[in-house]
């Protein structure tokens, strides 16, 4: 289904919900045998009584932040409905409303940031509601670099390789996923060639729930996670997006509201996949798989999340933890993925963590936050 009401689900994330729907010091501290790992749930989503938790920021809105990019300690970006997009430069005691003009219509599902000026950000939608927007002055004024003008085109993710080489990834067109690619920053961009790209599975699709459908790790590589078909799978590209390969995730999928909708990689290699179905009465088994050959194979969990997940971050300074969020809860892993243990209980869809060792979320209800050791 497009929607709730529509007919596919990469949309209904995407087009459906476009209309309603930690570091070292963090990852020694709080995966270690008395830190996170270990840490109570808390039922609201702030501050857990051991090893640390979610702090909530007042974002001064309602608006849902699917797209999240998180800079520093102290800056970090977030995009989401109605065209909003939020910045703050002052760990989120404040966040300045630096949206673009005209852009109520419009929403916006993946944001990337090099610093606290420069960002791109991604609008999805059908035809011209797919667009990129980028700003030089920290949101002061936006330049739009690119507008879809292919009506079967319905873009969903974005990623940089670097400040210059970046990837956006629309669902198939005529059979195949559609890759744009630029070379300036986001400044201009240009449709790839598709001879190098598999045939899409019939109804397959990309999940714009949280940024992450759409992934790299160093300079050339990338993943893009797929579900709605008969099998979710992740696709790999070394090359920048010129030729690709796809794998069978061992996430269920089977059906619109089901599949691969998050991935993470720390290197070339080792990455986390997270999904499952998405409506809160359904159960999701099997909701994360690893990688150890760069997604070549998936294994499935041993212990996964017990819900669906949408956003997935490895914690900056470990080689083997990382955070998982969706609607029902935030889950972590000291073992690279292969269990898993719930943190809290606060709704978030979408995780980021930073090189100086910080992690952050956002999500539904305007909801922002930044994990603080206890």
């Amino acid at each position: 289904m497009r929607s709730l009401g529509k007919t596919r689900w990469s949309r209904s994330v995407g087009r459906a919900v476009s209309v309603g729907l930690c570091g070292a010091a963090l990852a020694a501290t709080a995966l270690a045998a008395p830190g996170l790992a270990q840490a109570a749930p808390a039922a609201s989503g702030g501050q857990s009584q051991r090893g640390g938790g979610w702090d909530l920021k007042d974002s001064g809105t309602d608006a849902r932040f699917r797209g999240l990019a998180a800079v520093s300690r102290s800056t970090a970006w977030v995009a989401g409905a109605k065209g909003t997009v939020l910045r703050t430069s002052d760990g989120g005691r404040s966040w300045r409303n630096v949206s673009p003009p005209a852009a109520a219509e419009l929403e916006f599902r993946d944001i990337e940031a090099f610093d606290d000026r420069r960002a791109v950000v991604l609008a999805i939608g059908e035809g011209e509601a797919s667009r990129v927007f980028r700003t030089s002055d920290g949101g002061a004024t936006w330049t739009e670099s690119f507008r879809n003008t292919d009506p079967k085109a319905f873009y969903d993710c974005m990623t940089f390789f670097d400040r210059s080489h970046g990837l956006a990834m629309s669902d198939p067109v005529d059979g195949k996923y559609r890759i744009l690619s630029t070379a300036d920053g986001g400044r201009s961009w240009k449709v790839l060639p598709n001879d190098g790209m598999p045939a899409a599975q019939e109804g397959e699709s990309g999940f714009a729930a949280s940024g992450q459908c759409l992934v790299s790790s160093g300079s050339r590589d990338v993943w893009l996670a797929t579900g709605g078909a008969a099998r979710g799978r992740v696709l790999h590209s070394a090359d920048r997006g010129r030729t690709w390969t796809a794998t069978d995730a061992p996430i269920p999928a089977g059906d619109p509201a089901r599949g691969v909708f998050g991935l993470a990689f720390r290197d070339r290699t080792h990455g986390i996949a997270v999904g499952g179905d998405y409506r809160a009465d359904q159960p999701s088994p099997k909701a994360a798989a690893t990688t150890g050959d760069g997604g070549r194979t998936w294994t499935t969990a041993a212990e996964p999340p017990p819900a669906y997940r949408s956003g997935v971050a490895w914690l900056p300074g470990s080689r083997r933890g990382a955070l998982a969020v969706g609607p029902t809860g935030t889950d972590v892993t000291s073992d690279g993925g292969r269990s898993w243990r719930t943190v809290d209980a606060g709704s978030y869809d979408t995780v980021d963590c930073t090189r100086d060792r910080s992690c952050w979320a956002s999500g539904e209800k305007g909801r922002i936050a930044r994990w603080e050791r206890g």
